[in-house]
């Protein structure tokens, strides 16, 4: 898992490209909790680019009827099965905390940014246009 690269995936640099041709400014580094992969310090947004696996979403794509039948065929299945859902738990508390400290948080897996990678610029610059002129 050490290998996993966790900054500058092929989906996050896709998608900044995609929002710099939009003229949306955004900031990489963080200190704030979670990491963000981009920024918005002005619209107090955050934006996580999530991969399909590692977040829980990957047996939705490869059509399985549900999360635990994903790890049907893997070598040690409990252990899989209890890191997902640790991250999937730490991403819910890290949402919170951004949300209590004032900041929207936009996640997307790295399917949909396959598959609506327009789509996606439009809903993040949508929320920055909102946040900006309140």
């Amino acid at each position: 898992m050490a290998a996993v690269p966790n900054r500058n995936t092929r989906p996050e640099v896709t998608l900044r490209k995609a929002l710099w041709r939009r003229g949306l400014r955004y900031r990489v580094r963080t200190t704030l909790p979670g990491k963000p992969d981009i920024t918005f310090p002005g619209a107090r947004l955050a934006v996580f680019v999530d991969g399909d696996f590692w977040h829980g979403n990957a047996w939705k794509i490869r059509g399985l009827p549900s999360f635990e039948a994903q790890f049907d065929r893997m070598n040690n299945p409990d252990f899989w099965r209890a890191k997902l859902r640790k991250n999937m738990t730490r991403d819910a508390e890290v949402n919170t905390t951004l949300t209590q400290a004032g900041w929207t948080v936009y996640r997307v897996f790295e399917s949909r940014l396959k598959r609506d990678l327009d789509e996606v610029v439009e809903e993040i610059f949508q929320l920055i246009h909102a946040r900006t002129s309140q």
